[in-house]
């Protein structure tokens, strides 16, 4: 057998999705791997915007951008605000996400959002990462 690093192709992620498939269907579970993207514009400019996805029982929120000049006026509330009421009853369990310490932490706690746990990095506390969930009521 030989092990190489090469760049992912149609045939690759195609061969990962079947083999994926074929293993959760064996274990009674679908995927469902669906991903979603919202916008805020404002006066037809792009101000924000939030991308993920959702699989098995979760919406994952894996994007949540902001532009540099328009932080702090709620657009990114808004925006997750967005993704939860879309999918509030739609059967998933939770909400959950990631972001690094010099990033977003304290936003996702004003949301609502509850720490899971956090991964240290030893080089540098400001990549240490931040796992968080928001259960669906």
């Amino acid at each position: 057998m030989k092990i190489e690093k090469v760049k992912s192709n149609e045939k690759i992620e195609k061969f990962i999705e079947e083999e994926q498939q074929k293993y959760e269907t064996k274990n009674d579970i679908e995927c469902n791997y669906t991903p979603f993207c919202f916008v805020a514009k404002e006066n037809d400019e792009l101000v924000g915007a939030i991308e993920g996805a959702t699989f098995f029982s979760e919406v994952y929120i894996d994007e949540l951008v902001v532009k540099d000049n328009q932080r702090g006026r709620g657009i990114g509330t808004k925006l997750i605000n967005a993704v939860e009421e879309y999918y509030k009853d739609s059967g998933f369990n939770n909400m959950n996400t990631c972001t690094n310490e010099f990033q977003a932490s304290i936003f996702y706690e004003k949301c609502g959002f509850e720490l899971e746990f956090v991964r240290k990095n030893k080089d540098n506390p400001k990549l240490n990462k931040y796992f968080y969930i928001k259960y669906f009521k």
